[in-house]
C-alpha cells in the first residue's frame, strides 16, 4: 500500500489566489478543546493545494470568516504538488494535499526546515468516497467485485451481461451490450487513488499498478471530474469513476468488501481510516495512513480519496500562528466537519481522530 504521489508544480503568485470571501458577524470567544469555532482574530492567511478540497475549503473559509470578519483566508486550488511546494517554500502558511509528505525528493526535510526545524502537522481533513458511477437503462443497483471493476476498466470485461457481473447481480436486467468505460484523460489524483485500489486488491486483473495518467487506449477519456460525470450521463451503457459528491442522479455501484457489498456513503468511507495502519517512522504530529484497501471490516467503503492539511507547529510570528491554529481548529470542529459534509460530501472524521488532530493544532505557537 502506498500513498498517491504527485508531480511537483510551480506555485503561482499570491495575486492569483482564489477569490477572497467576505462575511459579517463577530464573536470574542477562544477555541476550546472540543473544537468550537475560534473568533476575534484578524489578518490574512494564505494557503493552497489539492483541488479536491476546493469546495470544502470555500465553505470552511466562509464559516470561519463569518465568526472572524477581520480575517481574510485565501486557498489556491493549484493542486497537491503545488500545495506542498508552496508550503515548503514559505509561500503558503498551510497546504492541502491528496498525499502525505514524502522524503524521496526531500519534501519532508524541506518542510521541516521551513517550519523552524520542527516536524510539520499532517492531518486527514478530507475523506471522500470515489464512486463507480454507471448509466445502464433499467439497472438501478449494481454489485461489483474488485476483480470485475478492474476487468471492466482494463478492457477485459466488455459486455454488461458478462458472467463476472451477472453472478453478483442475479436480479438485474443486464443488457447484452458493450460497456463504455470512461476514465480521466488528464493527470489525476482521483485516478491515482482509484488505480492504487485496483492494483492492490485485484493485481491480476489490473496489472498497471498505481498511475495518475491512464495507461491503456481502450475506453473513453474525459477531462476532470465534471467531464467524466458528463460522459457517463450523456452516454449509454457507460461506467466511470468520480468523487461521490459529484455523482448526481447516476447509479453508484456497491463494492464487495468481505462477504458484503458496500455503497459509497460518507460514513462508510470514513471507516477506512479507522481500520488502516499509520505510516511507520513518522513524527507524532503526522497522522498519515497506509489505506487498507483489502479490509473486510463490515460497512467500510474502500475506494476513497484521503486528503491532508499540512501546517507548522511553530511559526515565526504570532499572527500567522494564531490564524493557522484558529482556521484549522474550525475545520476540525463539529461545525466545520458538518459544513464539509454538507457542501462537499466529505466524510466527518471519527471523534477519536478529530480529538487527536485538535490536540496537535492546539499546540501551534510562534517560535
Amino acid at each position: 500500500m502506498t500513498s498517491t504521489s504527485f508531480r511537483r508544480a510551480i506555485v503561482p503568485g499570491l495575486a492569483a489566489l482564489a477569490l477572497t470571501l467576505s462575511a459579517c458577524g463577530a464573536a470574542n470567544e477562544e477555541a476550546s478543546a472540543d473544537g468550537d469555532t475560534p473568533s476575534g482574530l484578524s489578518g490574512t492567511l494564505n494557503g493552497g493545494g489539492a483541488s479536491s478540497q476546493e469546495a470544502a475549503q470555500n465553505a470552511w473559509r466562509a464559516g470561519f470568516q463569518e465568526a472572524n470578519p477581520d480575517v481574510t483566508v485565501n486557498y489556491d486550488p493549484v493542486g497537491s504538488g503545488g500545495g506542498r511546494e508552496g508550503f515548503s517554500s514559505g509561500g503558503f502558511s498551510f497546504a492541502g494535499s491528496d498525499s502525505y509528505l514524502d522524503d524521496e525528493e526531500g519534501e519532508l526535510t524541506a518542510v521541516t526546515e521551513q517550519c523552524n526545524g520542527t516536524a510539520p502537522i499532517e492531518i486527514p481533513n478530507y475523506v471522500s468516497p470515489i464512486a463507480v458511477i454507471f448509466n445502464v437503462e433499467g439497472v438501478d443497483e449494481l454489485n461489483l467485485t474488485p476483480e470485475a471493476i478492474a476487468g471492466i476498466f482494463n478492457n477485459e470485461i466488455t459486455k454488461w451481461n458478462d458472467p463476472a457481473i451477472a453472478e453478483t447481480n442475479p436480479d438485474a436486467d443486464l443488457p447484452d451490450a458493450d460497456i463504455t468505460a470512461v476514465h480521466r484523460s488528464d493527470e489525476s489524483g482521483t485516478t491515482g487513488n482509484f488505480t492504487n485500489y485496483l492494483g492492490t486488491v485485484a493485481p491480476d486483473a489490473w496489472p498497471h499498478g498505481e498511475i495518475e495518467i491512464w495507461p491503456i487506449k481502450a475506453g473513453e477519456g474525459a477531462s476532470g471530474t465534471s467531464g467524466v460525470v458528463s460522459a457517463v450521463t450523456n452516454g449509454q451503457n457507460t461506467i466511470g469513476y468520480a468523487d461521490a459528491s459529484q455523482a448526481g442522479d447516476l447509479g453508484t455501484a456497491n463494492v464487495q468488501v468481505g462477504d458484503d457489498f458496500v455503497g459509497p456513503t460518507a460514513e462508510a468511507a470514513a471507516k477506512i481510516l479507522e481500520v488502516s495502519p499509520r505510516v511507520e517512522g513518522r513524527a507524532d504530529t503526522s497522522m498519515v495512513f497506509d489505506l487498507d484497501y483489502e479490509t473486510e471490516e463490515a460497512g467500510t467503503y474502500p475506494i476513497v480519496l484521503t486528503s491532508y492539511l499540512m501546517a507548522c507547529t511553530t511559526y515565526e510570528d504570532e499572527e500567522t500562528a494564531e490564524l493557522v491554529k484558529g482556521y484549522i481548529s474550525y475545520i476540525l470542529s463539529e461545525d466545520g466537519q458538518a459544513t464539509g459534509q454538507e457542501n462537499a460530501g466529505s466524510a466527518p472524521l471519527a471523534d477519536s481522530l478529530a480529538e487527536e488532530a485538535r490536540g496537535h493544532v492546539e499546540a501551534i505557537s510562534a517560535g
